[in-house]
């Protein structure tokens, strides 16, 4: 009787340990995946993009969706912040402060994208 309870017991051990093993490659493979994609990504971006994105802590895609912008247009930017800020005001300090920093992040944009046409067009004056 002891004799099938420990060939029970090795079986088993055996069965976990080789889905053990399994779900740790693919953990590792998902991990190695996934840090490729960052690389990529990060290899996209400009330097002044990770800049802004570490500094004010917000990506520019994240600040639209804060603000619910779709094009950057200082008029709508404005507008937005306006009514959501007022909005929370009674309601949530840390909205506020996401609304605060989705602003400062498309205007850090606004005045990145102004700077570079106005290179452009001295550049093209010259």
């Amino acid at each position: 009787m002891a004799k099938y309870i420990a060939q029970i017991i090795i079986a088993g051990s055996q069965v976990i340990g080789r889905a053990f093993a399994r779900a740790l490659k693919q953990e590792i493979e998902a991990s190695q995946q996934a840090a490729q994609r960052l690389g990529n990504q990060n290899n996209a971006k400009t330097r002044s993009e990770r800049v802004a994105n570490q500094k004010l802590g917000l990506t520019l895609d994240e600040a639209k969706q804060i603000l619910n912008i779709s094009k950057l247009s200082k008029e709508e930017i404005e507008e937005r912040y306006n009514s959501l800020f007022k909005a929370n005001e009674k309601a949530s300090l840390y909205l506020q402060s996401k609304i605060v920093r989705a602003k400062e992040r498309l205007d850090h944009e606004l005045k990145n994208s102004d700077s570079k046409e106005q290179t452009t067009k001295e550049g093209s004056n010259t």
